[in-house]
């Protein structure tokens, strides 16, 4: 089966006022359909660069970016748009989610994009909500919701065109350690049960172990890249420095 994401010596570099700035020096990997990876790394590592490559949202100024088979080039920009829209599913640290906006619409905001008849939005939106365990609160605004609430119904958001790939940027960055906790297993829940893939990008240790697979950048290369066991856990201190 081929890979669903495959990155060869991929670069980018930034040119500001002629200073150039490489972010991503030559990075190479795979993710396979249903596969779980998290990228870690510091700040300045790379990884938010390649975040945004990897969900269309830049260009790599060298190497080839291959997603579902194709390379970037071979896609138009509409045929870019929707990839991202159908294909992709993004959960942000801030969560993104519109203040003065039911959870419904928050939820059902991605089917704006699409030639889904609207008539069948509320059902796809209230499924969403319901794999989230958040349909007791669509009619509250998003604004009245906890962290923990926002960040599952930005999850629920994601999940709305049933994605091959769900992008997560450090999704508990604005979260307590328990809330944190529960978003992480049900991302897991959403890789190991439901088979979605997964790029989860975090600095932290006990949200890249629930992934199947680390990838630590330094300084714009893979400083290292471990798979883990499912059932034995690696301790979380092999993956700190």
């Amino acid at each position: 089966m081929p890979a669903i994401i495959d990155v060869k010596n991929l670069e980018k570099v930034y040119n500001e006022g002629g200073v150039e700035t490489p972010a991503l020096r030559g990075i190479s990997f795979s993710i396979n359909a249903g596969d779980f990876l998290a990228i870690m790394g510091a700040s300045g590592s790379g990884k938010s660069t390649l975040l945004h490559i990897l969900g269309f949202l830049d260009r790599p100024t060298g190497g080839e970016y291959r997603f579902d088979g194709k390379t970037m080039d071979d896609y138009s920009d509409d045929e870019i748009a929707s990839v991202r829209n159908k294909k992709m599913g993004f959960v942000f640290q801030a969560f993104n989610l519109l203040p003065k906006t039911s959870v419904l619409d928050n939820v059902k905001l991605p089917l704006t994009y699409t030639d889904i008849k609207e008539s069948l939005w509320d059902d796809m939106a209230m499924k969403a909500l319901e794999s989230v365990g958040l349909s007791h609160r669509i009619h509250h605004d998003s604004s009245q919701l906890s962290g923990g609430e926002k960040q599952r119904a930005a999850i629920a958001r994601a999940l709305i065109n049933n994605p091959q790939v769900i992008f997560a940027d450090e999704p508990t960055g604005n979260l307590d350690s328990k809330s944190g906790q529960t978003v992480m297993e049900l991302i897991q829940d959403l890789n190991e049960k439901q088979g979605h893939t997964i790029v989860l990008i975090t600095h932290e240790t006990y949200t890249a172990e629930h992934a199947g697979r680390i990838i630590r950048l330094l300084d714009g290369k893979i400083e290292s890249d471990k798979t883990l066991d499912h059932h034995h856990r690696l301790r979380a201190d092999q993956f700190q420095k």
